[in-house]
């Protein structure tokens, strides 16, 4: 299935703007503002209490001041886990965000869930290859579809390996923001939803890519919504669709997000989803991420 009710999130003691992120990610503005931690916890907070009280399922880790890891609540680009009890571990390009690789929480997860197999593709570090898990692939996970726009954080060898070892097709692209910069995440310009997908075409500037990409979202059957490059830099791209406890269809997204969308977009994707958002500036704009960044879902089998 596409989408799950089971979410991992990590709650931040210590989250900053990364200077070891910054070069390759345009999202990211240094804030001069001194409370950014208490200012970025409180809108963590809100969102998983956002997240609950619409019966969706979250599972918390605190996340610890030792190492120093001012990225950690973004767990996505670290891990994914999928339906078969298999867990993916990834290449990370910064060196203080590999230390966000905590078996710890894995060990916690399998008292809920089932984890039938671990593999780890961090060694691509040591080739300086990178690939930031469900940051740099957006996952068609009913069409074993993965999508990838190319970068210094999403290696094309390490994506054919991980489709190799899943049974993913890869569908591999450039995509650029209005200044021709390469976009660091997939994540960042499109959305895979069950029946939709939410994309910035106009990112993908090679004619034959973007055709390419196109002709696979509706091979599969998904209603294309075009967001424009403004509205990806204010994060519309950035969402993720759940299921809640009740089976209820949700779309998760910053408050930013959603006021960037127009009424003809807000209606194709009430259409699949009721929306739901939470007010994550502090967050976007010192993490360079959004409320995608910060689930992780849970795909993982449950124990009775």
């Amino acid at each position: 299935m596409q989408t799950t009710n089971h979410i991992l999130m990590i709650r931040p003691v210590d989250f900053k703007f990364n200077e070891q992120t910054a070069g390759n990610n345009k999202f990211q503005v240094e804030s001069t503002e001194s409370d950014v931690q208490a200012q970025a916890l409180k809108e963590f907070d809100a969102f998983v209490d956002l997240l609950r009280k619409n019966d969706v399922d979250v599972t918390v880790v605190d996340d610890t001041l030792e190492p120093e890891t001012p990225d950690s609540i973004f767990p996505n680009n670290w891990v994914s886990f999928h339906e078969d009890g298999s867990v993916y571990l990834y290449p990370m390009f910064s060196e203080n965000r590999r230390l966000e690789r905590r078996r710890e929480i894995l060990d916690g997860l399998k008292d809920k869930f089932e984890v039938n197999h671990i593999s780890d593709l961090s060694f691509y570090e040591h080739q300086h290859a990178f690939l930031e898990g469900t940051g740099s692939m957006v996952l068609d996970r009913t069409n074993k579809i993965a999508y990838a726009c190319l970068s210094v954080r999403t290696d094309e060898e390490v994506l054919n390996n991980f489709c190799m070892l899943t049974g993913y097709e890869p569908v591999a692209f450039q995509a650029v923001d209005s200044t021709n910069f390469p976009i660091y995440h997939t994540n960042v310009m499109m959305c895979i939803g069950d029946n939709f997908a939410v994309i910035c075409l106009d990112s993908i500037k090679d004619p034959e890519e973007r055709l390419n990409v196109t002709i696979s979202l509706k091979g599969t059957g998904k209603e294309i919504i075009e967001i424009s490059l403004d509205q990806m830099n204010k994060f519309a791209g950035n969402m993720l669709q759940v299921a809640n406890a009740v089976g209820e269809s949700l779309l998760v997204m910053s408050e930013q997000a959603y006021l960037s969308l127009n009424t003809e977009q807000i209606t194709a994707l009430e259409q699949y989803s009721r929306i739901i958002y939470a007010p994550l500036y502090t967050i976007e704009k010192n993490g360079g991420g959004s409320a995608r960044c910060m689930l992780a879902e849970i795909h993982l089998p449950g124990k009775d």
